[in-house]
This record gives structure tokens, sequence and C-alpha cells, in this order.
């Protein structure tokens, strides 16, 4: 058996979130998406990702220049789509980012 792919995708708003963190969170965040599509969501454990509530989960990286989180949902057909991408500031995920992520998992079909 032939194990397929996963692919990632972004909602529209997240393209521009992500060219917004500093270079070394954005090239880590970047290099983790690649490592899901190369390798598989699978292969992922703690701490790059964790389950945050209902179908949402984080992406987690760590460089020069802070914390980053791509909070993300699992659709059908092996796919990764991020909803919302943002520095981190404080310890616990700001509730403004799981609502904006809960706003557009709303426009994914899952």
């Amino acid at each position: 058996m032939i194990a397929m792919n996963w692919t990632v995708e972004t909602v529209s708003a997240v393209d521009a979130e992500i060219e917004a963190l500093p270079v070394a969170l954005r090239t880590r965040l970047i290099r983790l998406l690649e490592v899901v599509e190369n390798v598989g969501l699978e292969a992922l454990r703690a701490p790059h990702v964790r389950h945050l509530d209902g179908k949402l989960w984080e992406l987690r990286v760590r460089a020069e220049g802070g914390i980053a989180r791509g909070i993300y949902v699992t659709a059908a057909g092996r796919r990764v789509v991020v909803l919302h991408v943002f520095a981190k500031k404080s310890r616990k995920t700001p509730r403004r980012a799981l609502a904006t992520a809960r706003e557009r998992m709303r426009q994914v079909t899952t």
C-alpha cells in the first residue's frame, strides 16, 4: 500500500501572517510545513504539535526572535489547513487567536 502524501493549504490571511513573522521564525515554520508535506503529519510529535481544542491543533516553532504558532485543522484528503499564524507573547494561546482560527475554520470544508 502506498502512503498518500499530505498537502498543506492556508486560508487567505495566513500568507500575510507568515510574512509578518521575524525571518528566523518564518523559516522554522515553513520548514515544519515542508516536513508535513514530505514526511507526513504523523511524523510530528510534541513539542512541534499540540492539540488545542476540538478540531484545532497548533504547530509550534521557536527560534531567535521568539515563539510562533500556526493553528490548523486536518481536512478530508489528508490536507492540513493552516487557519492562523502569530508570534506568541504569553504562556497561553491567546483567546483572540483561537477565536480567529475558529472563525476561519467555518470557511474550510473539512
